[in-house]
């Protein structure tokens, strides 16, 4: 937290010394008396007012939003369209009656007045719109910033650019303007989308975070959803893998499932997207919007329990045809190495593990290397030449082997622009992405058009999508025994070299070792032949789109009609050629027999939607009511085959081979929604919202098919009443709003099926004698009429806060949300046919915390800085486990590697036992409990029970959870004239990994390679090593290798996740090649991650259950990338 609280003391004292320049004014202040704003201006420059009553009223109802901007031209907006004028003389405002013309008539005949508008680097400004307020006359810059225009003095020019902020400028007396834009930056009128509508983020009365194009463009990510880490408290984005596709997982407020899906909802123009999520194009999002409290969430009812993502695609937005590129080249290593024994040290490590393996069963045994009785007592002869140093050895580095410098490319052009009826963008993309593995690659092209538009009473819009991609894949995850790329690297023995003298693969590994003398090292094929010699190219095709008409029957009253669909269709075909053995001795480096796999699955989903919108406002009252009335399908359609027995390799399809095994499967569900919401908003001071979602799904018991689900909302301006505004001791607060919401959510991420009795295939033997073998079915499933929803209650309360005419903003939530009728598999008795049926019987906690602060601004001189931070906690709890509350345990991939989920607990908890140093001497074992195998030098475990036995199931106990204490997110970036810098962090803190590549690195058994902890075992009484880590030897003693803390870490992590440096040609230059705007960058991404872990990624996550996170046993690695792009505007 230090440098979280030196940034807020930077960010104030910034402020606080930047508010006040001479004859420069800040004031924003809405609805307030125009004696406050007088005061303001006084207080700022120094400036006495003089005035009188019967000219000027006090106590006038006024409103200016000014950054850093000229005196004068604050007093022409504040008193535009009064008869009040103003002189400045030694430092003295006057404030004077206008003179009446003597002609109306002649005073409002329209002149021509001319200017210019400039950047705020002083460059002119082409193709900004210049308009009459109230008006449709207007006019476009032209090349060199300057536009012409008729208007009369009472007017008002309202002048805006994509990418600035809109300014106002009454038009007075003058005859030419010198206007200079500002660029944009969030502020308390920016509009957030909620769901079916949108509102001004000062009004929003729900906990939503919100993310803009800027946030995520120039970002070399393969899924969108990378874009998001460390950018919004509460919204965990976890890349737990570095898979060219992006393997991604994002949580909303912690875990609210056991057994349910706990991913988020994700709506992309309106849409519903499940599937082929790394497939939408990142160039192509205006903004992301995350619903992280039920009460926003809840009018997506049984799908918002794990939080709502909306994702706006751009608009066409330009008065003129506008025509971007965005590309960019880069490189990528990886991100981490760990740190291996090389051959001489591994040999030394084996020699010690086989000797002490004899010892064991022979104390003081002097047989030779060779005579020894047991073959595991012996250690290879081919260590001999490694023992005696000598150099020059084969020393294969199995990392180096299969990690590569790769590279990654993108180029997106897109067009846009808004013309009388039709507005348009256009996008086309292509992305490449090589792999730091060998032969791992993916490749995406994807097009969008967004058109949308307005005739008379007709509001009209069309949106398509369709991308494809392509992915070598390669089996990076996983252990060896299941063909593993990196764990095969990790564990291989460095003295194999990696092709033999022929340029064939060595495959020395896979149990030479093992044939003849068995020394007992475990096969391990070959890691670089596991990537070359097996290919799986998934193809995969998206399309998304929507249509829809709406038409204003009336003021305020308004209908509008949709229909929507995504197609996701894949096909993957994998082939293992026969050059590449089976695991094991038995087959060495002999042939294999060749196996193909090819596999289809298509989704096809479509969504019906009519809404009636009344929007009005009535004075200072505003009321927003909706109706919606929705229908949604999706079926989805699977295939596999397989095939062996190849002739050869040549032809790898499934018809070159026999095909031995098929499958096939067909699937549907559909939901049926009614929805209401109310909005009111009065003077901008109080908010209100009420709503109310009825879902009927197909996927749950015909007694609970509907659900219902409610939430309601409200928010108080405090800085908009008068107590508060006329308290001079809080005129440092130019915004505060305080909130409170409401909701209930459901969740219906199970199968499709559940609530049924169903069936799945078995094989009987019927007939007399022997009988013969029959292909039939049996059931499967117990039907369960009353299968419901599992329903998340949420209670939001936050606070945000405006500082300093919004130099500084501050958010604060509170939030406490319980899951009730959670879903889990009851045991039933076995004389009904079935072991267990899914019941709604459980109940988990979330409740937590979550702070967020900005400060932004730009400065007439050039310089702009925007510095951000966020930070987040949630305590996860277990409430109820049914009638008795019976702890789950389950297992990961290793049968001892324990979880448990019980009442008091967060879901999914380390479950083992606790491993205390080691025993160093024979006094440290006769003093402690052990078990009967253990010695000197293995491990010493808690006796957790305290009944003066170590018991390998009484002893267990809950040693951590994946779930972090805390996430934190800060960055910023800085720009002066035409350079710009930026910078993001993203942390996590007080998340522990289960790290099971351990149990074969960190073995101290000598049959696999293994990491430099080796350098710390104990090998005698008197030389204990670092008293942690225990004494190598090849048959394990004292239960060394069974899962305890060992093999638990500390997942907390630092990471620098993006740094830019960018420099944008000054427009006078590029002007006369057409060129609007040219950017050039570098940037790095994933560049340093501060972290205790030793394995490759602190955020890994093998498994996907909720049950049993947070497991490493084998993970494709990070990578950091260094690239250089170009942004250019025509």
């Amino acid at each position: 937290m230090k440098p979280f609280r030196l940034l807020l003391a930077a960010v104030l004292l910034v402020a606080s010394v930047t508010a006040v320049s001479a004859q420069q004014v800040t004031v924003r202040l809405r609805q307030v008396k125009l004696v406050q704003v007088l005061d303001e201006i006084s207080r700022q420059t120094g400036y006495a007012f003089y005035h009188s009553r019967p000219t000027v009223d006090p106590d006038r109802i006024v409103s200016l939003d000014v950054t850093d901007t000229k005196l004068e031209t604050a007093l022409d907006r504040l008193f535009a369209g009064t008869r009040i004028g103003y002189e400045i003389r030694n430092q003295k405002i006057y404030l004077v009656a206008k003179n009446d013309p003597q002609n109306e008539a002649t005073r409002q005949q329209p002149r021509p007045v001319k200017g210019q508008v400039k950047d705020a680097a002083g460059e002119p400004v082409i193709g900004a719109t210049v308009v009459v307020k109230g008006t449709t006359k207007g006019a476009s810059t032209g090349i060199d910033g300057g536009f012409t225009l008729d208007v009369t003095p009472d007017d008002v020019l309202v002048v805006s650019y994509i990418g600035y902020d809109t300014q106002e400028i009454p038009v007075g007396s003058r005859t030419s303007f010198d206007i200079q834009l500002r660029e944009e930056a969030t502020t308390l009128d920016d509009v957030v989308v909620i769901g079916y509508g949108a509102v001004k983020k000062r009004d929003v009365s729900t906990a939503i975070s919100s993310i803009k194009a800027e946030d995520i463009a120039n970002r070399p990510i393969t899924d969108f959803r990378q874009s998001m880490a460390g950018k919004m408290p509460g919204v965990q984005v976890m890349q737990t893998g570095g898979d060219p596709e992006g393997n991604v997982m994002v949580r909303v407020r912690g875990i609210s499932s056991a057994t349910a899906g706990n991913d988020p909802l994700y709506i992309v123009d309106g849409v519903p997207m499940e599937n082929g999520l790394s497939n939408l194009n990142t160039n192509d999002i205006e903004s992301m919007e995350v619903l992280k409290d039920a009460s926003s969430a809840a009018i997506y009812g049984s799908r918002g329990s794990n939080g709502v993502i909306l994702i706006t695609t751009k608009k066409g937005k330009s008065e003129t045809i506008q025509v971007t590129y965005d590309g960019y080249y880069g490189i990528e290593q990886v991100s981490k190495k760990i740190d291996l024994m090389n051959a001489y040290q591994y040999a030394q490590v084996s020699k010690e593990a086989h000797d002490a393996a004899y010892l064991d069963q022979y104390p003081g045994g002097t047989a030779p290397n060779g005579d020894r009785p047991e073959s595991y007592m012996n250690y290879p002869v081919e260590l001999v030449p490694y023992l005696n140093g000598e150099p020059g050895l084969t020393d294969t580095d199995w990392q180096d082997a299969i990690f590569r410098t790769a590279s990654t490319t993108s180029h997106n052009i897109a067009i846009s622009g808004k013309g009388k009826h039709v507005n348009y963008f256009i996008s086309g993309n292509y992305y490449y992405k090589e792999g730091v593995i060998i032969n791992s690659d993916f490749e995406r092209y994807s097009f969008r058009m967004n058109l949308d538009g307005k005739y008379k009473n007709f509001k009209y819009g069309v949106n398509f999508s369709p991308s494809y991609s392509k992915s070598n894949k390669v089996n990076a995850s996983g252990d060896y025994n299941s063909g593993g790329i990196v764990q095969s690297a990790l564990t291989s023995c460095p003295i194999w070299p990696i092709y033999n003298e022929d340029g064939t693969f060595n495959f020395q590994g896979n149990g030479y070792w093992r044939i003849g003398t068995d020394y007992q090292h475990n096969e391990i094929l070959n890691p670089v032949a596991l990537a070359t010699l097996q290919s799986e190219v998934i193809d995969r095709m998206s399309m998304t789109g929507r249509a829809f008409l709406g038409y204003d029957i009336c003021k305020g009253l308004s209908f509008q009609t949709s229909f929507g669909g995504s197609f996701y269709g894949a096909i993957d075909n994998k082939y293992r050629s026969s050059e590449l053995p089976l695991r094991g001795k038995a087959y060495y480096d002999a042939p294999s027999n060749p196996e193909g796999y090819s596999s289809a699955g298509f989704y096809f989903n479509w969504l019906i939607e009519n809404q009636l919108t009344y929007d009005r406002t009535f004075g200072d009252h505003s009321l927003n009511v909706i109706l919606v009335q929705s229908a949604q399908k999706e079926t989805y359609k699977t295939l596999n085959v397989t095939a062996t027995d190849y002739p050869n390799d040549q032809n790898q399809t499934i018809g070159g081979g026999t095909v031995s095994d098929g499958d096939s499967k067909t699937e549907q569900w559909s939901l049926a929604s009614y929805l209401a919401r109310v909005q009111y908003n009065y003077k901008g001071k109080y908010m209100l919202s009420a709503a109310i979602r009825a879902d009927g799904s197909s996927r749950f018991g015909k007694n609970n098919r509907w659900g219902y689900f409610p939430s309601a909302s409200a928010a108080w301006r405090i800085s908009g009443e008068p107590f508060f505004q006329n308290a001079e001791a809080l005129s440092w607060i130019s915004d505060l709003k305080i909130r409170a919401s409401y909701g209930q959510t459901g969740n219906f991420q199970i199968g499709n099926y559940r609530h049924l009795a169903t069936m799945s295939g078995d094989d009987y033997i019927l007939g007399t004698g022997s009988g013969s073998l029959v292909s039939g079915y049996k059931p499967s499933d117990v039907e369960n009429p009353d299968l419901t929803w599992e329903k998340t209650s949420m209670f939001n309360v936050g606070a945000d806060l405006s500082l300093l005419g919004g130099y500084f903003n501050l958010t604060a939530e509170y939030y406490y949300a319980n899951t009730t009728d959670m879903l889990l598999e009851v045991p039933i008795p076995h004389l009904t046919g079935y072991s267990t049926t899914l019941m709604n019987i459980g109940k988990v906690n979330n409740r937590g915390w979550e702070l967020s602060a900005t400060s932004q601004h730009s400065y007439a001189n050039g310089i702009s800085y925007s510095l951000n931070a966020n930070w987040a906690k949630n305590t996860n709890e277990v409430k109820a486990l049914g009638a008795n509350d019976t702890p789950i345990i389950q297992s990961g991939s290793v049968d001892h590697a324990y979880y448990i989920t019980k009442v008091g607990e967060p879901i999914g908890s380390y479950y083992l036992l606790v491993q205390d140093g080691i025993f160093r001497n024979e006094e440290d074992l006769k003093a402690y409990p052990h078990v009967s195998t253990a010695q000197p030098g293995d491990f010493r475990f808690v006796d957790v029970d305290g009944d003066g036995e170590i018991d390998l199931e009484k002893d267990r106990t809950i040693v951590g959870n994946y779930m972090p204490d805390f996430t934190y997110g800060f960055g910023g970036s800085f720009g002066y004239r035409g350079l710009d810098f930026s910078v993001a962090f993203q942390g996590v803190h007080g998340n522990e990994i289960l790290n099971l590549n351990r149990r074969y690195l960190d073995n101290m058994e000598g049959n696999t390679n293994g990491t430099t902890v080796a350098f710390n075992r104990w090998k005698s009484p008197t030389e204990i090593g670092d008293g942690n880590t225990n004494r190598a030897n090849r048959k394990q003693t004292g239960n060394n290798t069974r899962t305890s803390t060992w093999h638990v870490e500390d997942g907390s992590y630092l990471r620098l996740q993006n740094i830019a440096l960018g420099y944008t040609l000054p427009a006078k230059w590029t002007r006369k090649f057409y060129v609007e705007k040219l950017r050039i960058y570098v940037s790095a991404q994933n560049l340093v991650t501060w972290t205790d872990y030793s394995g490759y990624n602190p955020e890994v996550s093998n498994r996907t259950s909720a049950l049993t996170p947070g497991e490493d046993y084998g993970t494709y690695p990070l990578a950091k990338t260094y690239m250089v792009g170009l942004n250019v505007t025509f």
